[in-house]
């Protein structure tokens, strides 16, 4: 009986090292066939929205500092679509941020992207949101800021260090809007 169970028993299977390598380049090729896909996507949506103009600079003068903060830029969309990203001219790029608020306008300085100035007549709204361009947020966690960029509008969403200084910032430009609104109205 012995004999007999040792003859049926059998040894462990080999790995086929062949047949796994071969899973696991055919794995990581489509892998990067993804991410070069999604690149070219990338570009071909800045390339659609190459019409847009170069983004306006700081004054040398802006003026003495209103706000400021520091905190993260989470991208830029065209205004009420949270998701159509806007990707030209560096806006599609999340980076931290620091914001000076002006008379002249709004400074948005960038380390390692992009810096541009939004210039106070340019400002729309300034309100608080959950989400922009796939990064969503706990509800009034982002400070959505809408501007007029050639002739589209945007919003550009930026959350702060300390999110309690977002409600101080939108009653700051919502004023800031309604005055210069005004005084364009009384002319």
């Amino acid at each position: 009986m012995a004999a007999s169970m040792a003859a049926e028993q059998k040894s462990a299977e080999v790995t086929d090292w062949a047949a796994r390598i071969g899973w696991l380049v055919g794995l990581v090729l489509f892998v990067a066939l993804v991410y070069w896909l999604m690149r070219e996507g990338w570009k071909w949506r800045g390339t659609l929205q190459s019409d847009l103009p170069e983004l306006p600079t700081a004054p040398e003068d802006p003026g003495p500092a209103k706000l400021s903060m520091s905190g993260r830029y989470h991208g830029s969309t065209t205004a009420g679509q949270w998701l159509d990203r806007i990707v030209a001219h560096g806006l599609g790029t999340r980076s931290r941020v620091e914001l000076t608020l002006t008379d002249a306008g709004l400074d948005v300085v960038r380390p390692g992207a992009t810096d541009f100035f939004i210039p106070a007549e340019a400002l729309r709204e300034a309100l608080l949101g959950k989400g922009i361009a796939g990064k969503v947020l706990s509800e009034g966690g982002l400070l959505v800021i809408t501007w007029a960029y050639g002739d589209k509008l945007i919003d550009s969403g930026f959350r702060s260090d300390r999110a309690a200084e977002h409600i101080e910032w939108v009653d700051t430009l919502n004023n800031m809007i309604n005055k210069s609104t005004k005084t364009e109205g009384a002319r």
